[in-house]
This record gives C-alpha cells, structure tokens and sequence, in this order.
C-alpha cells in the first residue's frame, strides 16, 4: 500500500490526535494559537530519537510513537508540569508505508488518551536518512514554581523513583542478549512510564529534580552542576528491581555491575533533591500515588559527583550517555 501524502496523511493520521483541541484549528492552519492560563507558566521540552540510537530498526512503529512522547513526557513531570499538547516532526523513510504510518499516528492516539494530552501541529517530512522524530512538548506549571536542576542545597537529601537500570537491561533483553521470558525488561526499554504521579508532590518538596534518561550518575550530575553543589550517591542504596538482582546475582563484579546499572540511560525516572525535613511527606505523598522515593546519597558542599560502595569510594568515570 503506498504512502499518503502530506495532506490526507493531516486528514486521515493526525487530525484525530488533535482530540479536538480548539488550539490544534483542525491542522488546517500553518500554526496553533496557544491560550493563557492565569496563575500557570508554560513549560516546554523537546526531545528526538533516531532510529538505531534511541530505538532498535525493527521496532514496531506504535511503540517508537509510544516512547517518543514518553520521554517528552518524562521532562514535562520532573518539572512538575501538567501535560497540555505536543508538536510533531517526523522523517519518513522511502521503505515507510501507509501502513507503517498508521501505526505510528496508533501509538500516539493511543498514549495521548492515556495521558490526556493533544496534538497541536507539526510536519512530516521523507528521509534518505534513518528514520527520526522528533516532539516538542507543552505543559502548565502553577507561577514560578517549576522545579528546576538548579536548586540543590548542601544537606538535602538525594532520591529516585522506581528502579534504575531497567532501561539498559531492557536494551539487552530487546537485543536478545539476556533471557526475558516474559517481555517485560523489552517493554520497559520500548514503552519508559512517565512520573507523572509525581508531579504535586515535586512541587511541593524537591528542591531540585530531573529525569534519569542519560544514566542516573549523569543526570545527578546535571543537577550538581546547575546547582553549583557536590552530590554523593551510595551506590549499594540505588533501588534495583527483581529482574536486575537477578541479573546482578549472576555478574562476577558486583561492584562493576552496579556502576554499569547507575551509568546506563533510558530509565525515565525521576531524580531529585529535597532538606530533611520534607524526606518523609514527600516519600509519604509519593506512597499515595504509587510511586517509591528511594534515598541514595546527600548534596555537599563542592562540585561534581562522588560514588561509594559499600563506604568505599569508586570511579564512576563520566557516568552515562554523551550526545555528540
């Protein structure tokens, strides 16, 4: 089945994702008009992945639009961000087909109703290239209270939600080079769950936060840096899930194991700081939306990021992914 082209692919794939937004006008305008809200700033984020970097050739078109606004997602909830709409870009390869097209325009049509989020406008365009897209993403945080990389203060408390590593050991599992018998390390890596649950509970008591997508020790870092403070993690304190004690069970370093799972990328959880004394509502609030706060190191005076094991110190080298 050949392609549609850029009109009926407006018409037929993407003017249903505008779920009938008034700011979208139906894509039949070069532009979106984007309203005021008072009390509220606009948050905004963009994010792209590239076929062969941020997701494997023979992922299923649904899933790659799934993870593409996921991440964009992730962004929006570390900084505390009610999800509002996206812009799109994409880059057809010649070999993409209706039907490969009608996937894609799926997996969003499908996310957006879950995180009650619409398209706004964008563009398609072809590629002689790898497949790409591309998402910029809009969100509405309550004046002046984003939560920023920048506020880190010595003493504050360092956590993380969920489990780190998962993404990594779900590039693996997708690669087939560990067992994955049910799927599930694979879906982690395809279809990351942004925090957004956590949204009211960072506003109320991270002093800083980020989304853990470079690898945990890179992220920390961000967050060192744009706070001008040192950070020390306790890398035995780094929450882990099943699948990947299993898999550090079965590693002959468990040192260099866990420093592999604190420096690998595409976790999409949420790192962020908070004083002492908002640790326990903020992991209490946390609790109520289902989501676990796990400390794992404190905020210093000084610069960089610092890891121990065990209360010995490690190299942790540049710790995640670099983009060049």
């Amino acid at each position: 089945m050949s392609a549609p082209d850029e009109f009926e692919q407006i018409a037929r794939l993407f003017r249903p994702l505008t779920r009938g937004a008034p700011e979208a006008l139906d894509l039949k305008d070069d532009a979106a008009v984007l309203p005021q809200r008072p009390g509220y700033d606009l948050v905004v984020t963009k994010d792209a992945i590239v076929e062969g970097v941020h997701f494997l050739p023979d992922d299923p078109p649904e899933l790659v639009a799934r993870k593409l606004l996921r991440v964009n997602l992730s962004d929006l909830a570390a900084k505390g961000a009610e999800p509002f709409g996206y812009f799109l870009a994409v880059g057809w390869p010649k070999t993409f087909d209706a039907a490969a097209r009608t996937a894609f325009a799926e997996g969003l049509r499908a996310d957006g109703e879950r995180f009650d989020i619409s398209l706004l406008g964008g563009d398609t365009v072809s590629t002689t290239g790898p497949w790409f897209a591309s998402l910029t993403a809009l969100g509405w945080v309550p004046t002046g209270r984003m939560v920023r990389r920048g506020g880190a203060r010595p003493g504050d408390v360092v956590l993380v939600s969920g489990q780190i590593g998962e993404g990594w050991l779900g590039l693996k599992a997708a690669r087939g080079e560990i067992a994955d018998p049910d799927g599930a390390l694979a879906a982690r890596y395809r279809t990351p769950e942004p925090r957004l649950a956590l949204r009211e509970a960072l506003i109320a008591h991270a002093t800083a936060a980020c989304d853990v997508s470079d690898g945990l020790i890179a992220d920390v870092g961000h967050i060192a840096e744009a706070s001008g403070v040192s950070v020390g993690i306790d890398l035995e304190h780094v929450p882990i899930s099943p699948a990947g004690e299993a898999w550090l069970a079965k590693q002959p370093d468990e040192q260099a194991a866990r420093i592999a799972l604190a420096i690998s990328g595409d976790d999409y959880e949420i790192v962020c700081t908070c004083a002492p004394g908002a640790e326990a509502g903020f992991k209490a609030v946390a609790a109520e939306r289902r989501v676990v706060l796990t400390p794992i190191g404190r905020v210093r005076e000084g610069k960089g990021v610092s890891a121990t094991f065990n209360g010995q110190p490690v190299d942790v080298g540049r710790g995640g992914f670099q983009h060049r």
